[in-house]
């Protein structure tokens, strides 16, 4: 069967092969495994379907909340009809790991995973190795997919004892050596543009390269326009999208909640 493009598409296929392999015996696959529990993993999650939907980034750069609109509905909706459907009730409490400790046993058809998942599960010790390839996530009705971008600083303390040394350890981390280093051993995504187009690692890490114009056109979480507050708007997120997809609440309702929310939480500004 084609990559599904869409997330209905996505469903439809999951549900297909699920179905045919439990007629088959297999009781133990499921169609599509992510982060479903109540935490930070979510928010991407629903950030990405959300986007994907032409709903906008729940937060918008310039501090707008954006997240009342029928495109937010529409997508939780669908992402409430896998659970229990193409997704086990148990991704209501899945983090990364317990996705990849699903799938890399042979027991999902779709991973939703941060890029360390790849090293893993295509690993000499993966049941899965030779059966497994990346593509982007799926569209909504917008038609354009979604990926939010994730990420990790290094900084050094303004009381550092050893300042020039630290700073000369994040120039050796970021170097162009460490990251190509990273990407072949650990299929980390390389901060550095030109790496996307290195040989080496193209031939170890294939799927790295087609990362470009995912990374180009991320979305990121509202951490910057929502300053000191984003911890609880991010606990607002994850929060509306657990209560749909548990049955607890009405997409229309949950985004509704969220808006007001976020709204009381921005005040005169964030």
């Amino acid at each position: 069967k084609p990559v599904p493009g869409t997330w209905e598409e996505l469903t439809a296929t999951a549900k297909e092969i699920m179905e045919a392999e439990r007629a088959a015996g297999n009781s133990e696959l499921w169609g599509y495994v992510y982060q479903g529990a109540a935490y930070e993993g979510l928010t991407c999650n629903a950030m990405e379907w959300i986007a994907s939907y032409g709903g906008g980034q729940v937060v918008e750069p310039d501090g707008a909340i954006s997240v009342n609109n029928e495109a937010a509905v529409e997508a939780l909706t669908l992402a409430a009809t896998w659970v229990g459907d193409i997704a086990p009730e148990g991704v209501l409490n899945y983090a990364e790991e317990d996705a990849r400790g699903v799938f890399q046993s042979g027991n999902a058809v779709f991973m939703r995973n941060w890029n360390y998942a790849y090293a893993l599960v295509t690993g000499e010790d993966s049941p899965i190795k030779d059966d497994v390839d990346v593509t982007t996530l799926p569209a909504g009705a917008s038609g354009q997919g979604a990926s939010i971008l994730g990420g990790s600083h290094l900084g050094v303390a303004r009381y550092s004892e050893h300042q020039d040394a630290a700073i000369e350890l994040v120039r050796f981390l970021n170097d162009t050596e460490s990251q190509r280093k990273r990407a072949i051993e650990a299929s980390r995504p390389p901060t550095l543009s030109a790496l996307y187009q290195d040989e080496e690692i193209g031939a170890r890490q294939p799927f790295i390269p087609l990362w470009k114009p995912v990374i180009d056109n991320a979305i990121v979480r509202p951490s910057a326009p929502t300053k000191a507050d984003y911890n609880e708007v991010s606990s607002e997120i994850w929060t509306a999208a657990h209560d749909v997809m548990s049955g607890e609440m009405e997409a229309g309702a949950a985004v509704a909640r969220l808006n007001a929310r976020l709204s009381r939480l921005k005040g005169a500004g964030w």
